[in-house]
């Protein structure tokens, strides 16, 4: 049983507004900036955009045991990300069936059972009401279950849909579960979270990632461990020369361990697509030789994860849309997620993983496994902020994109404006 997936829908005025708006963006170049701080606009995401899609909401090796939970707000909403008794994972509306109280006020904990602090209504971890003292007996307790959201497991990364009918899920797990499963997240444990609240719009967060044009001059770790700031404008043949090497390289050594290189040109792998499957996307890319982690000096600086028998692995890397990157290495991966908290903020959360059995301070240390990504973070979150002063400015003028670097960012532009301008029905 699940709710509407649009609790506060625009009206037909108000999406026709939206479609102008989005309409005015001129091929090629960035948006105006009153799509970045209309707030109907803003109303025109949540609804068509983080209401429809998949959301990553974090990791199961969060949830190790029955009745462990997090939970997970956007916006008004919130949902209880739960491990059943049979181990497995749901997502349960954060809203008690009797007066609507709020059922869990804390960020995670353990339940044996969730009772509301209201009026003491019990639930089983699973959603089913057990208890409402003080009713009559023709209450039918199982109408009167926790509403479920959408939920799905891929290899220790947890997704959930708030859509009555969501996208096909299916189609993603088939194309990303190969490439992560030898990572073996399923077997992980958190080494560290690092929450931010980035002052700019969440779009701006998304742009900033999917370009690699500012890199050279503001990612100085990143560029030492990675290829894809070359592009096809300033790829020398020298540079040409080391990329063809460490590809082939890598698919020779990877070869008999069952992996493969999935992205073998200069720049960023292109995404998004468009259409209902270009949401998602993962590769695996060679690092710089001399680099087998994303690590300051690329060195290995925890037990290899999953079923790694050899650091020289690359980098994988997952992205989904809207709201999550992930970028693996031998010995650790970093996810990070975005939640939109309003028109000019997003709210961050940066994890680090490591295998299961790994013991801090003996097999590895923070300081080791932590600074190349949140160096580069921290790097970017303060361009996101420069960006968004920028486009709130009443001086503010649209400009093009280069098309050697920014492609990615032009068909993520494209792609939310596809959404904006759907006709705001379910499955448009």
């Amino acid at each position: 049983m699940s709710v509407s997936s649009s609790p506060a829908s625009l009206t037909a005025a108000e999406r026709q507004t939206v479609r102008e708006l989005a309409a005015r963006r001129k091929p090629g170049y960035t948006m105006p900036g009153e799509l970045y701080g209309n707030p109907l606009v803003y109303r025109a995401e949540l609804e068509q955009i983080w209401r429809r899609g998949w959301l990553f909401v974090g990791h199961t090796c969060e949830i190790p045991t029955a009745g462990d939970y997090f939970t997970f707000d956007l916006d008004k909403d919130s949902l209880i990300v739960i491990r059943n008794d049979d181990g497995a994972v749901n997502a349960l509306w954060n809203v008690c069936r009797h007066r609507g109280t709020l059922m869990c006020s804390e960020s995670q904990g353990r339940v044996g059972r969730l009772v509301c602090p209201y009026h003491q209504w019990a639930y089983a971890r699973d959603g089913a009401l057990v208890s409402c003292r003080g009713m009559h007996d023709e209450i039918d307790k199982s109408q009167l279950g926790l509403l479920k959201a959408h939920c799905r497991e891929l290899e220790g990364m947890i997704f959930v849909s708030l859509a009555d009918e969501p996208l096909d899920f299916d189609v993603a797990a088939e194309a990303i579960a190969p490439l992560l499963r030898p990572q073996g997240f399923n077997r992980a444990k958190v080494a560290k979270t690092v929450d931010y609240m980035v002052a700019a719009n969440w779009k701006i967060v998304w742009e900033n990632n999917r370009e690699c044009y500012h890199c050279n001059v503001n990612h100085p770790q990143y560029i030492k461990a990675n290829f894809d700031h070359y592009n096809a404008d300033d790829t020398s043949h020298r540079i040409q020369a080391k990329i063809e090497q460490a590809v082939a390289h890598s698919e020779e050594k990877w070869s008999s361990a069952g992996l493969a290189v999935s992205h073998r040109r200069t720049g960023m792998t292109e995404f998004p697509g468009m259409g209902p499957h270009g949401w998602f996307a993962a590769n695996r890319t060679p690092l710089v030789e001399g680099f087998v982690s994303e690590t300051l000096d690329g060195r290995q600086v925890a037990p290899l994860m999953g079923d790694y028998a050899d650091p020289d692995v690359g980098t994988l890397r997952i992205r989904t849309l809207p709201n999550m990157w992930n970028h693996s290495s031998c010995d650790h991966g970093v996810s990070t997620r975005l939640l939109p908290m309003g028109i000019d903020r997003t709210a961050v959360r940066v994890t680090w993983l490591v295998h299961q059995d790994a013991v801090e301070g003996k097999d590895y240390k923070l300081e080791d496994i932590m600074p190349f990504w949140q160096m580069t973070s921290e790097q970017d979150w303060e361009l996101c902020v420069a960006a968004q002063k920028g486009v709130s400015s009443s001086h503010y003028v649209p400009g093009p994109f280069s098309t050697y670097k920014e492609y990615n960012v032009d068909a993520f532009v494209t792609w939310c404006l596809a959404h904006l301008s759907s006709s705001g029905e379910p499955g448009a």
